[in-house]
């Protein structure tokens, strides 16, 4: 079977000649419902409207807002235009905000008025002082030279931005078959998207992908679900991310599918969507199934007809998995394991795959990829079932980093394999298991400890909900581990038992020095722990 190398705009046109009467995008909070042929055309006014305002093919649109229908909009438009698509992290301050503008190259930027307790609108008054002065969304910033108009979504326009509205009036500037030449002209190689690396270490990098890069990877992430037209998906992940918008979006749209974003994530909203939508498919990074697992609620949400979903983004406890299968009904789950400057997905477990497969690991490689386990640092290949640096190759591995050779010379070698990082093994039958980072490797008194293996035996305590392991310094050993615990609701433990436990289950040097009881982990937008972070508090609370 052939990738079949497609643009875009191209897989939209094809779904929407095949079945335009089909539900495409469904809103339900929003009573919105787009069928395909409905959707292609918003697509088509947005991408005539942003050619009308001069947006050329190679130009960059950054968008910073939560799952909004406006968001789907401008990933499709974009695509059938030319324009790559920058994400921004729904949860960037301002300096982050400031960065990505400035490395982007960014000349446009739409936003909502903010998320959470970020006021956007706020954060940019004060980084672009131009705007008061700004005359119909045309901007001069002296600080961000690239940067020409600030699109807003939603009502009451503030003072220097231009409307959403504004860009379908525009629309009536361009011809259908100007847009139409303008997709037609587009070639599957072309860089449409750049998503900055979520920044667990260090600043973001903008991973440059394109059309064959993330639809082919789309494309065989539904294979390995079974896709087809009847699904519907539900998707609380953010869009911003690769989770949302290849595994999400474009999976469903390859096949056909409905699209069932969830603005921002809830778990008792999820629950509400997939009874009330009667969703076959659930997306969610571990901590969000937790969520919704442990919501008091959980019971009275009929959600017998989920089929399939994925489980990716941070490595994937067994017993959370256990527990979404028996009690959530996702009987075809499958575990996706990859990363941004993959498209994102790499291995994912299949439908049929034995309940131990889809637990124990993360599946095996897509068709047309190619995966080996090396020796950290060579391109020596390891012996099956031993321990070493996960490197893939194929048509998935993006373009490179924006403006940063270097960095992508250090994890794309001259063979072109992509050097991810991450530790695991793989059986003779070409299954991996991800067994930890290269650079979250404890190394205590010459000891190499692995925080997963440690992680793995504390999900098993009965009052543990949650567990994250990170080194920390240590004047004896060099290094230490710390444990953060989460514990389920009503229980408690102490310091003691929890040694203990550890102390009949894994070698001394093993067992971590400090445990520490907290309600949540500091997280990214994507929901990605961010153990930097973890470690600064760890030394912080030693310190008190």
């Amino acid at each position: 079977m052939s990738i079949h190398p497609q643009t875009i705009g191209s897989l939209l046109k094809e779904k929407r000649e095949q079945h335009p009467a089909h539900e495409a995008i469904v809103y339900p909070e929003r009573s919105l419902r787009y069928s395909y042929e409905a959707f292609y055309r918003e697509v088509k006014e947005t991408g005539k409207g942003l050619m009308a305002l001069g947006v050329q093919k190679g130009d960059h649109i950054a968008i910073m807002a939560p799952n909004v229908p406006e968001w789907l909009m401008l990933q499709f438009a974009c695509a059938s235009i030319g324009a790559v698509l920058v994400t921004v992290n729904t949860n960037f301050q301002a300096q982050e905000l400031a960065y990505l503008l400035k490395h982007s190259d960014s000349s446009m930027l739409f936003i909502v008025d903010g998320f959470k307790e970020t006021s956007y609108v706020k954060m940019l008054e004060e980084l672009i002082p131009e705007l008061q002065n700004a005359h119909q969304g045309e901007i001069t910033s002296s600080s961000f030279p690239y940067l020409k108009s600030v699109v807003y979504i939603g009502e009451h326009t503030p003072k220097g931005m231009r409307s959403w509205d504004s860009i379908h009036a525009a629309a009536k500037r361009t011809e259908n078959h100007e847009w139409e030449k303008r997709m037609d002209e587009l070639a599957p190689d072309d860089v449409i998207n750049m998503q900055y690396t979520s920044g667990t270490t260090g600043y973001p990098k903008g991973v440059m992908l394109s059309h064959t890069n993330i639809v082919c990877n789309a494309r065989q992430i539904a294979d390995c679900m079974k896709l087809t037209q009847k699904d519907r998906m539900c998707i609380p992940v953010p869009f911003f991310h690769c989770f949302g918008s290849v595994l999400g979006v474009l999976a469903c749209l390859t096949k056909g599918g409905t699209i069932i974003p969830i603005e921002s994530f809830h778990p008792e909203r999820v629950l509400q969507t997939v009874e009330k939508e009667k969703c076959t498919v659930l997306h969610g990074v571990p901590t969000m199934f937790i969520s919704e697992l442990d919501h008091p609620n959980f019971h009275q949400y009929d959600l017998s007809t989920l089929r399939t979903g994925i489980m990716a983004g941070s490595l994937c406890p067994s017993h959370v998995m256990k527990a979404v299968i028996e009690q959530m009904g996702l009987k075809e789950l499958t575990i996706a394991y990859g990363q941004t400057e993959s498209s994102p997905v790499i291995t994912q477990t299949r439908t049929d795959d034995s309940f131990e497969r889809r637990v124990q690991t993360v599946g095996r490689a897509l068709p047309h990829i190619e995966v080996k386990i090396t020796v950290p640092g060579t391109p020596e290949e390891v012996p099956r079932g031993e321990q070493g640096e996960l490197c893939t190759r194929g048509y998935h591995v993006m373009k490179g980093y924006y403006k940063n050779e270097e960095a992508t010379n250090e994890v794309i070698d001259q063979d072109g394999w992509l050097h991810t990082g991450d530790l695991a093994e793989m059986d003779e039958d070409g299954y991996v298991k991800i067994t930890g980072r290269l650079k979250d490797m404890i190394i205590r008194g010459g000891e190499n400890v692995y925080p997963k293996e440690i992680e793995d035996v504390l999900y098993t305590h009965p009052d543990i909900l949650d567990a994250q392991v990170v080194g920390i310094p240590d004047e004896t050993y060099g290094e230490e581990a710390a444990a953060f615990i989460r514990l389920k609701q009503g229980r408690t433990v102490t310091i003691e038992t929890l040694t203990s436990y550890c102390q009949s289950q894994m070698a001394r040097y093993k067992i971590p020095k400090y445990f520490f009881i907290t309600d949540e982990y500091p997280m990214t937008a994507s929901g990605k722990i961010q153990k930097f972070r973890l470690k600064k508090q760890a030394l912080d609370l030693i310190k008190e």
